[in-house]
């Protein structure tokens, strides 16, 4: 795949329409077809599509200090991937277990759950960015744990 991203070139290639870009008339064929994916995939009106365009992107905070006592007491956690439960309620959970939840990997994580990949969205890679930082630090002597959900949940 040449083009990464989520440019037009790189989306219409990515669902395969063909189009000369940089062409008024192509662009908006292209893009009405990108918009055409967008509704089929999430199942949602083209006036539920624009409500939910219109509002603003907020960035949730998911930090938890950990305290308390439970099986995860000493852990920080980081989530990537699509999880089967809300961020917040995974976040409240390892909490809940004694664990200190972090937005994203640094040298404090010792434990990445990771969720399911839509591999579509990692633009190109079979990895999300968490996963891939995870694994380098791991590589370098960071002793972190990398999970699946389920595995999570079982604690």
């Amino acid at each position: 795949m040449a083009n990464s991203g989520y440019g037009l070139a790189a989306l219409a290639e990515r669902l395969g329409i063909t189009f000369r870009h940089h062409d008024a008339l192509e662009d908006a064929r292209a893009a009405a077809h990108v918009l055409l994916h967008a509704l089929a995939e999430s199942g949602n009106t083209i006036p539920e599509w624009l409500e939910r365009c219109s509002r603003r992107i907020t960035q949730h905070d998911y930090r938890r200090t950990g305290d308390g006592d439970g099986p995860l007491v000493g852990h920080t956690i980081c989530f990537t991937g699509a999880l089967a439960m809300p961020r917040q309620d995974a976040a409240d959970l390892a909490h809940e277990h004694g664990a200190a939840v972090g937005p994203g990997v640094t040298k404090r994580t010792t434990m990445l759950v990771v969720g399911n990949q839509d591999l579509r969205k990692l633009a190109g890679s079979t990895e999300s960015a968490k996963h891939r930082k995870a694994e380098a630090l791991i590589g370098k002597g960071q002793p972190i744990r990398i999970v699946a959900e389920a595995d999570f949940m079982a604690f």
